[in-house]
């Protein structure tokens, strides 16, 4: 039994009984930003080679640090004449710079590193590389160097004739870039080949990628080097202030990583990977010094290394950052949360932080190379995916960093306005709205106009703007009723394949077809919320028939996508029987599921799905070309679950997906921050090519203050509101939601018994639902009784 309040304009306190004093948790105490924008490292994780002084690097002005170095001896060379062979190349291609690139095998035996042998198939063993000479040579041993995210892991070195061949030495384990690989005694041939049969996994794939392959062996001198771990990722420009160096002209390369499980010589997948760069940054040292600002980047652990191919010595004052991102210290907060479980609040202030992080001014000199610097966007604020990699501006995540943006900074709601605008003057004529700008507007997303669709109302709900939705009311009328109608199919449901949308992907480019749960549940929100706006704006015969078309979606998702064996919504009308995260979550959120449906659908999930780092985005491993979706978790389809169990009634179980998936995130390096994806056992779910902090993992955050807390908005702006407090597992809440009106302030204590009190700004309406069975509750306005609703 729950008792319901309405509370009518001109609202002060509301008291629902008398509150006792609550705990006394600062909610600043949680705040994890930089204090300031210039950031110092906050330890040394290690060194290599000659380094002196390394703890210099954590503060200015203090002992210099010095690295020196040799420049290593040339390398041997394979006589003229010596060809090289493989199992496979890759052909040439264009690269990702649009320079013309090839991976032959001659690439090995060319004596330059920026060229490399690229197997053809990734995965695909054995791999060989075979070296042939003109005539027979000697040899005491071979040496492979190999590209940072390439190395052969598991290989052979065979001698022979071409014809006949023998072992001669053998790896195993492999990580290193450059490896002598000694035979037990010299052995004579004329040719010698590695039998490659396990690469390293990066995030380009299992490829062997060789760049040399020297005859002899060659000792990799420990380079020079300090790393250091600023504490938690950052985003920014490194700044190096280099006091002095050698007249050798030494160089200084630059590797950074979002944790120590990526950290090598190269950095662990940024824009420079896109952009076909070496994927380190390099500065050639003065001998007077000079302090030196590099490019923007996103991470947590930075690696100062001497160039091998140089010598000499360099002394460093200092290693700073310059934060570019949103510095969100307790001055800026306009709203905040806390409550009895110190990890719920740690997980709502990292998700703040992680999605400050995002919050940037968008340069093309930054942002993701391929096609996304866009004119209508440069120098404005925007909500980036991430600090890493993309660094570019996804309507899909701004359905969640949106959200997490007004409950924390709504100073800077302009972010999402921004995104939202530009998309729209993008819309192509047949209504279609493209995801981001990348790819020059032209990235082919089948789900990501109806994000368009149900971000703008939640920005327009949270904010007021409704000048906004007047301005864009064209668009969202012509995707709705131009473009989405164009796929639909006899039975009412969105379909992928229609209207040649066959190569269209969705949030995760996974390969599904026909009609899908998660497509067409979210189609229902977004008709939903689109009626929403229509009303607002007095456009009632189109709120009518979306509200209409809306309810004979949802009919149809239930008479053809309900699989009642199982208790859940097919992932797909066809093909292997799976049941996806996002449509059965998204079904109960946009109310397609009644209430047994809705409970029976999550009970299925979190039996099938479950987990200990979260619940899985798929139940099994049918869908072709995704390894391991039984074991991939998305922060991003997690929220929509969560948000469905606070909703049916299931806070406890809320509270428990909460700690799993972003406990595991918060105790695992990086640490704080929240990934774009868990795979596998736990870890990064594509590798170093995984942003370790994406907005739109932090759904914890609207999911702690909206369901758990319990403060909703209800009108645009919050001119009406609801208080509906889902307690579960704590005892106590306290937080603030900013509106445009002023704030709303809530607290409350469930032992001994449920007591709440509720401050919102006059001129507003609000309801309160109170969680108690209590037929004695009793209600009050400033200080008055009043009559309750029991429900």
């Amino acid at each position: 039994m729950r008792r319901r309040t309405l509370l009518q304009a001109g609202l002060l306190p509301v008291g629902l009984m008398h509150l006792p004093a609550g705990d006394v948790t600062d909610w600043r105490s949680y705040v994890v930003a930089p204090a300031r924008r210039t950031v110092a490292p906050a330890r040394v994780l290690a060194t290599t080679g000659d380094v002196r002084n390394p703890d210099g690097l954590l503060r200015a002005g203090g002992a210099r640090t010095v690295l020196t170095g040799r420049k290593p001896p040339e390398p041997p060379a394979w006589p003229a004449g010596t060809t090289a062979t493989a199992s496979s190349y890759h052909p040439p291609n264009s690269g990702n710079d649009g320079q013309p690139r090839t991976y032959g095998p001659d690439n090995a035996i060319d004596g330059h590193l920026g060229t490399f042998w690229n197997d053809a198939e990734p995965a695909t063993y054995p791999a060989v590389l075979t070296v042939t000479a003109p005539s027979a040579l000697t040899l005491p041993g071979v040496t492979v160097r190999s590209n940072a995210d390439g190395v052969p892991v598991d290989f052979t070195v065979e001698a022979g004739d071409g014809t006949t061949w023998r072992p001669v030495g053998t790896v195993t384990g492999n990580a290193a870039v450059q490896v002598p690989v000694p035979f037990a005694a010299p052995v004579t041939a004329t040719a010698f080949r590695i039998v490659i049969t396990r690469t390293q996994d990066s995030a380009r794939g299992q490829f062997a990628r060789v760049n040399e392959l020297w005859p002899g062996l060659v000792a990799a001198d420990e380079t020079p080097s300090v790393t250091v771990d600023f504490g938690k990722v950052v985003v920014g420009w490194p700044r190096l202030r280099f006091a002095a160096a050698s007249d050798t002209s030494p160089g200084v390369l630059l590797a950074f990583s979002e944790t120590t499980q990526f950290l090598t010589d190269r950095s662990d997948f940024d824009r420079q990977d896109f952009a076909g760069g070496p994927g380190t940054d390099a500065f050639t040292v003065p001998a007077a010094g000079a302090d030196w600002t590099d490019e923007l980047h996103g991470f947590r652990y930075l690696k100062v290394s001497l160039d091998p191919a140089t010598s000499g010595r360099v002394a460093i004052d200092s290693v700073l950052l310059e934060f570019s991102a949103f510095l969100g210290t307790p001055d800026t907060y306009e709203g905040w949360f806390v409550c009895s479980d110190d990890e719920l609040n740690r997980y709502w202030y990292a998700a703040s932080y992680t999605n400050e992080l995002t919050l940037d001014t968008f340069r093309a000199a930054d942002c993701d190379p391929r096609g996304a610097a866009s004119p209508s966007l440069e120098g404005k604020l925007v909500l980036h995916d991430g600090p890493k990699r993309d660094r570019d501006p996804y309507v899909g995540d701004l359905a969640v960093s949106g959200r997490t943006l007004y409950l924390t900074h709504p100073a800077a709601a302009e972010a999402s306005r921004n995104v939202l605008a530009d998309l729209a003057d993008h819309q192509r004529a047949d209504g279609w709205i493209p995801p981001a700008s990348i790819n020059g507007y032209t990235l082919r997303l089948f789900d990501y106009p109806l994000w368009w669709v149900i971000t703008s109302w939640d920005y327009v709900l949270y904010t007021g703007d409704v000048d906004y939705a007047r301005a864009y009311w064209p668009h969202l009328v012509k995707v709705l009723d131009g473009w989405y109608p164009s796929v639909t199919d006899a039975n009412g449901l969105l379909s992928r394949g229609m209207n040649a949308t066959g190569d269209y992907g969705d949030y995760a480019f996974l390969p599904r077809s026909g009609a899908i749960t998660y497509y067409n549940a979210n189609y229902v929100q977004a008709l939903g919320d689109a009626a929403r706006l229509a009303r607002l704006l007095g456009h009632t015969a189109d709120a009518e028939r979306w509200t209409t078309r809306a309810g004979s979606v949802a009919a149809a998702v239930n008479a053809r996508l309900w699989d009642a064996a199982a208790g859940a919504y097919l992932d797909s009308a066809a093909g292997p029987v799976r049941h996806g995260q996002d449509g059965n979550a998204i079904a109960v959120t946009a109310g397609v599921a009644d209430p047994a449906r809705a409970g029976s659908a999550l009970s299925y999930l979190d039996a099938s799905n479950r987990l200990p780092y979260g619940n899985a985005f798929m139940d099994n491993d049918t869908l072709p070309g995704v390894g391991g979706a039984s074991e991939r978790v998305y922060a991003f389809t997690s929220y929509p679950e969560i948000v469905a169990r606070f909703r049916t009634g299931r806070a406890e179980s809320a509270i428990d997906q909460i700690k799993r998936t972003y406990g595991w995130m918060h105790t695992h390096d990086p640490g704080l921050t929240q990934w774009e994806g868990i795979g596998p056992g736990g870890t990064p779910y594509e590798g170093s090519y995984t942003s370790m902090a994406h907005g739109w993992s932090t759904g914890v955050l609207p999911a702690l203050t909206n369901e758990l807390l319990g403060v909703t908005p209800t009108g645009p702006g919050f001119t009406t509101w609801a208080v509906t407090p889902r307690p579960g597992t704590v005892t106590w809440a306290r937080g603030r939601v900013p509106t445009p009106h002023g704030p709303i302030t809530v607290e409350w204590r469930s032992t001994p018994s449920f007591t709440l009190k509720v401050t919102a700004p006059e001129g507003t309406t609000g309801t309160v639902t109170l969680p108690t069975q209590d037929p004695a509750a009793r209600a009050y306005l400033n200080g008055r009784p009043i009559t309750t609703d029991r429900r």
